[in-house]
Order: C-alpha cells, then structure tokens, then sequence
C-alpha cells in the first residue's frame, strides 16, 4: 500500500512538473513583432504634454497576449483612454511599479492575429531650461523601447502656438525629417525611424524660447536663506489658519460631498467639419459641412438640386482617397460612399456618415473639457472671421473667406457677417472655388458665368459679384442644400439612431479602415511615436 501511494505521488509530481515545464517552454517560445509605434505630442502651455500611441503588434507563436505595458516620461501621468481598431474601450491602468500604463486587450491575442490600440495620457514636468540655448525651454524623451524590435517608429511634436521654425531647435543629430501645419495653426514637426532595436533608447529633444510658454514656472533648483524663511513663515501662517479652520467647521453643519474629475483639458487638432457637430449643428447641417468640404476640394460638383441633390466624382477622386497632396477624410469618405450610381444621395448611407462623426467625436473627447473645448472651437471661429474682416481689400477678402470657410459656415451669424464683411467690397472669385460656383450657377436665376468644371484653369476670369449679392447668394445656397440634401428627412432623420451610452464598448464599425488619416484613413491622425525616455515596455 505504501508503495502504491508512493509511485502515484512520484507520477502526480512528474506530471506537475512537466505541466510547469511546458507552460515555462511555451511562455519562453513566444514570439511577438511590433509592426508600428506612433505617438502624437502636443506641448501644452503649462509645460505638460498630451500624449497620444498607437501601436501595432503581430503574435507569432506561442503563448496569447493579454495586455501591454506603455512607458511614460514621468511617473506624474494622468490616464485617458484606450480603445482597439474595432471600438472597444480597453481596461488602461497604472502599472504595478508605477512607470506606465498596462493596456488590457478586449480578448487575447493568439498566434497569427495582430492588432492596434491607441492610448492618450497626460504627463507633467516634462519642460526644463535648455541649458545649450539661453532663454529657451524644451524637452526630451525617448520612443517607447520593447525587448523586440519596434518597426515604423515615427514622432510628431506639436508645438505651442505661435512657434515658427527658425525658433524650435534640436541637437545636431537629430533634425526633423518634415514640418506641418495643424488645423489649428500650430506648428509640428516630425520625424521617422525605420525600426528601432530591442531595447534601444532612442533620445529626442526640442526647444522653444520661453516667451511661447508663459504659463509654465521654472524651478530655481535651489533654496536661499530668506526664501526657506518666508516658507517657514508660511507653514506657520497656514497652520493658524488651518485651526482656525476646524474650529468654525465643527460649528457648521455638514453640507453635501463635491465631486471633481480631472480633464486632459481642450480636446485640440480638429477639423471644421468634426466641430461643427461639437457645436451642435443639426444633421442635415453636418451633411451640408460636408459637402461644401468636398466642394472645396474639388472632389465633387453638383450637377443638379431639385428634388434633391445630384453629383458627380470628380476623376482623382474616385478612388475614395484622392491625392496624396490633398486625401479625404474618414467622413469624406463615407459621405462618397453615399453617391448612387445615378449621383443621388442614399439617405441611410449619410445616416451612418453623421453616426460615425458623432461616435468619432464622442470617442475623441472623453477624458477632455467638453465646455472648455467648444468654447475653444468657437474662439477658432472668431479668429477666422477677423482675418477675413480685417483682409486691406476684396480680393484678400475673398481669398481669406475661400481659406476659412468651413469655419466661417460654423457661426450662426455668418449671413450677417457676410453681409457686413462685404458690404464696401466686392467678392472675387476664382473658377476653382467649385463651392462658390455651385451655388451661383444652381440657384441663380439666369447665371452670366458658368465655370469649366472638368479644366477650371480654361475658365477665363470670372466677373466679380457684389458684396451685398455674394452674401445672399452663399444664404441661399446654405438653406437650399440643407433643405434638399436628402429626398426624405423623415427617412434620413429615422435612420440615425441615439447615442450608444458611453459605457458600451461595441464597435462604431464593423472594422476599422485603417489608422492615420495622413494618407485618407478613417481616424485622427497620429503620425508619430513617442514615449519613455525611463522606462521600458512588454507585453504578457
């Protein structure tokens, strides 16, 4: 009996073990490659930073992935969100020693998937004196390392308003590859890695002169003896004060718990079109913003109005993505995809285009000021109409109100603005600006120019309009296309289904098209990589 308790606690213990061995040789044979890291820095006037991933990983072999570890710059980190290429909203936690985040994947990554997530945090205390540039201050950090190597690392910093090129200054090794402009007017600069290797501190740094961040305090470094006095003074003060405090409270009754939540503050770097739903724009107005964004860009021409709108594609366009030099946007796109073959609009297909708008912008937005932001966006408002208001004469005028559009179509005043902008001016357009000509030949009565729509170049000089006539015409055009940009508004408004609330994680899409809109994809842009310059990242 002895022995047969023994020889089966010998076999209990051989089959343990070799349970143990085989978890330890596959944890051990798991191969993993990252296939992207992009990161977007926005330099905040308080000297922090908005930083925003998007990386791409592919299992090989072995055992799933279930989450990934980020590093950050500084252990003073605030957490947004987290979501996947399908929508899902992923589980993103401080990680157990405190250095970055541990982003949860909706399921886990077996062997031959890949799959992509963003990330956005807000990091302090990342502005110091440039000690190699007088007067200036800047930062530094290092694109997240990971015990494999990490391909496509690319690194975008957006910098404070107002920053020129020749201000911004780099170490010597380690100059941008290219600039940009943000739609906000801000300038970023960028650069990008082909592969980083396995545990490579790649470190960048930029520098502006202090006067572009008036908002943020330089420390000192050290203490005088007068200034540890007015400390201690202080302490002292605030102690009294603090009694004082206590005692008055325990003769007051207890009022109601306040709550407060943090925000990453103004949800920047979007477009006209995506504010003008944060602005509260009716549907059919956002479908209108829409189109007058494809007529800008010239990818579409309305062919007739009545009874509802027909267009046509223009040819670069027909490939849903445009030029390289000028792609569309993710709802762009889809409001393309709307087009019938016969040039009609389908009402449910603009449905879903002003659903996803909306659930893009919500997802956008979370962990952000809703109130600072559309204060924010409307100000961008204003600022458009004062360059097109202040422009010396009528054609700068009309040159600044082609470049503003968009934004300038966001006030509910623009009629009278128009009207008054123009009032002493005449309004020149050009025969490129198919926005203009399309209401001035559709709802004209009998038009003196009709524009080469296929070669506008070919055009000749259109006649120049009236101040007063222009802002009544692009009136008209605005209400008339609201009104007919679909055939059924009931059908159209039935279509658009209420909000999902903001605890669901089901997917805004059935997939996602593809991550960066720098080449016509369907989300915001994040064409860049940025991330810990102390403390590295893994999976598991």
């Amino acid at each position: 009996m002895v022995k047969k308790r023994l020889f089966l606690a010998f076999l209990a213990a051989v089959l343990f073990f070799s349970a143990m061995s085989a978890a330890v040789c596959s944890a051990q044979t798991r191969t993993y490659s990252f296939n992207q890291e992009w990161a977007k820095i926005w330099i905040n006037h308080d000297g922090t930073i908005d930083l925003f991933y998007n990386v791409s990983l592919t299992l090989e072999s072995g055992e799933p992935i279930n989450y990934v570890t980020l590093g950050q710059p500084k252990s003073d980190f605030m957490i947004g969100e987290a979501t996947d290429q399908y929508g899902n909203f992923l589980q993103a936690e401080r990680s157990s020693d405190g250095t970055g985040v541990r982003v949860t994947l909706d399921s886990p990554l077996t062997a031959g998937n890949t799959v992509w997530f963003t990330l956005i945090t807000n990091v302090a205390d990342m502005i110091s004196p440039d000690t190699t540039n007088e007067g200036n201050l800047g930062m530094q950090f290092a694109p997240q390392w990971m015990p494999v190597p990490i391909n496509d690392v690319r690194v975008q910093i957006v910098l404070p308003p107002n920053v020129t090129v020749n201000d911004v200054k780099t170490p010597g090794d380690k100059f941008w590859n290219s600039t940009s402009t943000e739609s906000d007017g801000r300038l970023a600069v960028y650069w990008q890695i082909p592969v980083l290797q396995a545990n490579e501190e790649y470190l960048f740094g930029v520098s502006v002169p202090a006067q572009y961040l008036p908002d943020y305090e330089v420390s000192t470094g050290g203490l005088s003896m007068e200034t540890i006095g007015i400390i201690v003074g202080a302490v002292l003060v605030g102690v009294f004060a603090v009694g004082i405090i206590v005692y008055a409270a325990r003769k007051k009754p207890y009022t109601s718990p306040k709550v407060s939540m943090e925000t990453l503050g103004i949800r920047r770097g979007l477009t006209a079109v995506e504010a003008s739903y944060l602005l509260d724009l009716k549907p059919t107005q956002i479908v209108t913003e829409i189109l007058y964004s494809l007529l800008q860009k010239r990818a579409v021409w309305v062919e007739s109005t009545n009874p509802a709108l027909k267009l046509r594609v223009m040819p670069e366009f027909q490939n849903k993505k445009g030029p390289d030099d000028n792609p569309l946007r993710y709802y762009e796109i889809d409001f393309i995809d709307a087009v019938k073959a016969d040039g009609t609009l389908d009402e449910e297909a603009l449905a879903k285009t002003v659903m996803f708008l909306r659930d893009t912008l919500e997802q956008k937005l979370r962990g952000y000021s809703r109130k600072d932001t559309v204060d924010y966006y409307r100000k961008i408002v204003d600022k458009a109409w004062t360059q097109v208001e202040q422009a010396g004469t009528g054609a700068l005028a009309s040159k600044a109100y082609d470049k503003q559009l968009l934004w300038l179509l966001l006030d509910p005043n623009y009629q009278g603005r128009t009207q008054t902008t123009f009032t002493t001016r005449t309004f020149e357009p050009s025969p490129f600006w198919f926005w203009y000509w399309y209401g001035y030949t559709m709802y004209r009565p009998n038009p003196t120019y009709t524009p080469n729509v296929d070669v506008p170049a070919q055009s000749g000089k259109p006649p120049t309009i009236p101040g007063a006539e222009f802002a009544n015409n692009i009136a008209t055009s605005l209400e008339k296309t609201s009104s007919n940009i679909v055939v059924s508004l009931e059908k159209f408004a039935d279509a658009i289904v209420p909000a999902k609330p903001p605890q669901s994680h089901q997917p805004a899409r059935s997939k996602a098209d593809c991550v960066c809109a720098c080449a016509a994809c369907a989300c915001a842009c994040a064409c860049v990589s940025c991330a810990c310059a102390c403390a590295g990242g893994g999976v598991g």
